[in-house]
This record gives structure tokens, sequence and C-alpha cells, in this order.
């Protein structure tokens, strides 16, 4: 995949995906990138999903930081490319 070109929506793309999954919204979850250190939200990670699942990549250095892909009763979730991902809770009323 040639990752040089804009062919990449951003990781709202994959918030649905993982919402869906995990019950959480990722878009303003805090990604660190596993390769280059990089920690920034995980809607501005670029995103290519024109595979059987999605890809998230690093916005700096373009590593994979997630695969996600569904299938009619499952989720596989990789996120071995992320150091860590930090969501933010709702606070409670």
């Amino acid at each position: 995949m040639d990752t040089t070109t804009d062919d990449f929506i951003d990781g709202n793309a994959m918030a649905g995906l993982f919402a869906e999954a995990f019950g959480v919204d990722v878009t303003t979850a805090t990604v660190t990138c596993a390769s280059c250190g990089a920690a920034g939200r995980f809607a501005d990670s670029h995103v290519y999903d024109r595979a059987p699942g999605a890809v998230a990549r690093c916005a700096g250095c373009q590593a994979v930081l997630a695969r996600l892909v569904r299938t009619p009763t499952e989720v596989w979730l990789d996120l071995r490319g992320a150091r860590s991902v930090r969501v933010p809770l709702t606070p409670s009323a």
C-alpha cells in the first residue's frame, strides 16, 4: 500500500466500529505510536479502509497503529502498533 498519497480518511471513520465493540468513543482517545513515540488524537490518524478491514496509521511516521476487521459475529482488533491508548471517561452526573 502506498501511504505517500492522500488516499486516506481520518480516524473518525473507525469510531463506529470501536464504539460497537467497546462502547466508547475513541475519536478523543490519545494514541501513542509504538514506532515514533508521537502522541495524538485517534481522530487524527490516517485510516485506510479499502481492504477487508480498516488500518489506522500514525499521522507522523505512517506506522500501523491499529487494524480492525468486522465479521458478522466478531470484531478483530490489533493494537500492537500503539504504545498506549488513553480514553477519557465521561464524568458521571
